[in-house]
């Protein structure tokens, strides 16, 4: 293998690599902001059960 083939695949490699590791970067970003959204909204619901207890502790069901 040559010298310029050689670095044609060096860099090759390397922008796959940069690609990765952008997209993974991204998926991070993307999952941070589910899980504050989620840790958001169990708050939003323990606000509530601690100001009506009662509302939506318990579920009759007949038939």
């Amino acid at each position: 293998m040559d010298i310029g083939a050689l670095s044609l695949a060096w860099s090759d490699t390397k922008v796959h690599n940069d690609i990765s590791v952008a997209v993974l970067d991204k998926s991070l970003d993307v999952q941070e902001q589910a899980s504050a959204a989620m840790i958001n909204m169990m708050n939003k619901s323990m606000m509530e059960t601690s100001v009506n207890p009662n509302v939506g502790s318990n579920f009759d069901m007949s038939v």
